[in-house]
């Protein structure tokens, strides 16, 4: 049987025989050499890191272009590293899922030690803050979601457990990571104010000013509070020794799929059981994701940097990574994700690949694309728009070994609105050709998300909503709206659509808002309004 410990390393010919591709490294030499000299802290110990980000690290260790490896910190689901993480040695199993079906499998030794970034557990919160502390620390990286960098509310209000952290300082229990990873920073600001990096390779826009915003405002309140010196907020702004660079990353990583994990087993691999946490998540020791991937990072990295462009990612500067994440972020791929999730939601989709052989969710997904998005592409030069949207529509979203849900897409759309529409909006507002007014698929793929928070689905019937932070805050304002009864959305709809910080804009004032009313309006006509209005404007 083929299991995750690090004991097992030794004997690389059963990896091999079983088509699994060992690291080629000293494992125990690489936990000792990054213990002494650390260079990488990621935070977000979830499916895209280990998939994507540390098999970049396992590729460089494997041609001898690092010697340390990467410390995984969890700030949200501790639980991923008591059940996923310790009991497999911190080791991991990364599947790629081709189109043709084939399975490409990588054992993954990158990953030395797993932590819980939280002071409640004495051991690893101080272990992170020794790390901090040392000289040799080049970056700190996130994958934590877009929410991870959310202090307030769409009113723009922080969270009350947001203020507790702005009078806790950094050396009190803190609630939010980024008052977390704030504190860290002082460690390293106290110790000798060594440079290093805090790089966002989140899915969201503009993600590394998203990053230094949040742990920008965390330390000026505990300055306001005297619980830390001026000095400390120049630390922090001074390019020369903390970056805060900007990137694109794009691999679809869904949850653990129940196919792989039989091909699995039946190759005699015991690491296979799917754990689902008190906080939702889906992990497994191992990780399945489309062969696909993208990282754009811009080069600013006071420390130096790990060279991952030796292993396929791309280091430029910080206009190109804008222009690269607009163009995937906000027109040639997550628009495209977020509009499928929530009408596959309401027509009853489980598959993503399913869904692109639904006539009216391939016209929305192309039309978006293809027809809305493209006029107002910046073309990055390091990579293609028009062929990028090509991959996306005919290689991933149609390959059926993917196990992407709508569900899962679906989760914290709130906090994706005026980003991945948004964006397209203002462009065609600021375009002197262009009028936000005629945009079609743009508005009704707002129209869809308002109406998949009415949670019922097009044939009447209830439907469970993803997770959205934004959720208690929603559904109220839609209270009193009927399928059946398009007069009782009344002015419902008016305070969402013409939030700025959840749309992007007033769509009122573009020219929006009432088309967007209009579409709803039919969409809750009748049990199948939602099917008809699609075909309606884009067949």
């Amino acid at each position: 049987m083929l299991k995750l410990k690090k004991e097992e390393l030794k004997d690389q010919a059963q990896w091999e025989e079983a088509g699994i591709k060992p690291p080629q490294f000293d494992y125990q030499n690489l936990i000792d050499n990054t213990k002494e000299n650390p260079e990488w802290v990621h935070f977000g110990a979830g499916n895209i890191f280990r998939a994507f980000i540390a098999r970049l690290q396992q590729e460089l260790l494997n041609e001898g272009e690092v010697e340390t490896g990467i410390i995984a910190a969890e700030g949200f689901d501790y639980e991923i590293i008591d059940k996923v993480y310790q009991p497999a040695d911190n080791l991991s199993l990364v599947v790629k899922m081709s189109a043709d079906g084939s399975l490409e499998k990588t054992l993954l030794a990158s990953i030395t030690e797993g932590l819980k970034a939280d002071s409640s557990f004495e051991k690893d919160w101080d272990e992170l803050k020794e790390i901090f502390k040392k000289p040799s620390l080049k970056m700190a990286s996130f994958t934590v979601t877009e929410k991870g960098y959310a202090l307030d509310n769409m009113d723009g209000e922080f969270f009350p457990f947001v203020l507790e952290d702005f009078k806790t300082g950094p050396e009190g229990e803190l609630n939010h990571l980024m008052a977390k990873v704030t504190a860290l920073a002082y460690e390293r600001f106290k110790a000798g104010a060594y440079p290093f990096a805090f790089a966002s390779m989140d899915n969201c826009s503009h993600n590394g000013q998203k990053l230094k915003d949040a742990v920008i405002t965390v330390a000026e309140k505990w300055i306001e509070n005297d619980l830390v010196e001026d000095g400390f907020l120049g630390y922090l702004n001074d390019d020369s020794k903390v970056g805060f660079p900007w990137s694109m990353i794009d691999k679809i990583t869904p949850g653990p799929a129940p196919d792989v994990q039989q091909k699995l087993k039946e190759l005699g691999f015991e690491n296979t059981d799917i754990v689902k946490t008190n906080k939702n998540t889906e992990i497994a020791a191992f990780v399945n994701a489309e062969a696909p991937e993208y990282l754009v990072i811009e080069d600013n990295f006071p420390n130096g940097r790990i060279p991952l462009d030796k292993a396929g990612a791309i280091y430029t500067d910080r206009d190109t990574v804008n222009q690269v994440e607009t163009m995937k972020v906000t027109t040639c791929l997550n628009p495209l994700h977020t509009a499928m999730a929530v009408y596959g939601c309401l027509l009853g989709h489980t598959s993503i690949a399913e869904e692109m052989e639904d006539q009216e969710i391939r016209a929305l997904v192309e039309q978006i694309g293809y027809k809305e998005g493209l006029p107002v592409v910046v073309d990055p030069g390091v990579l293609d728009p028009k062929a990028f949207i090509d991959e996306v529509v005919k290689e991933r979203l149609v390959n059926p070994y993917i196990p992407d849900t709508p569900q899962r897409i679906a989760k914290d759309t709130s906090q994706k609105v005026a980003i991945r529409f948004g964006e397209t909006i203002k462009s065609y507002r600021d375009a002197k050709d262009l009028d936000p007014a005629d945009l079609v698929v743009v508005p009704l793929a707002i129209a869809g998300w308002l109406r998949y928070l009415l949670a019922v689905d097009d044939e009447g019937n209830e439907m469970p909503l993803s997770s959205d932070p934004m959720l208690d805050e929603l559904t109220p304002q839609l209270e009193g709206i009927e399928i059946g009864k398009p007069d009782s959305v009344g002015d419902k709809l008016k305070s969402i659509l013409s939030n700025e910080n959840l749309m992007g804009s007033d769509l009122y004032e573009v020219g929006l808002g009432e088309k967007i009313e209009g579409y709803f309006k039919e969409m809750i006509a009748e049990e199948g309004a939602v099917r008809a209005t699609l075909n309606k404007y884009l067949l």
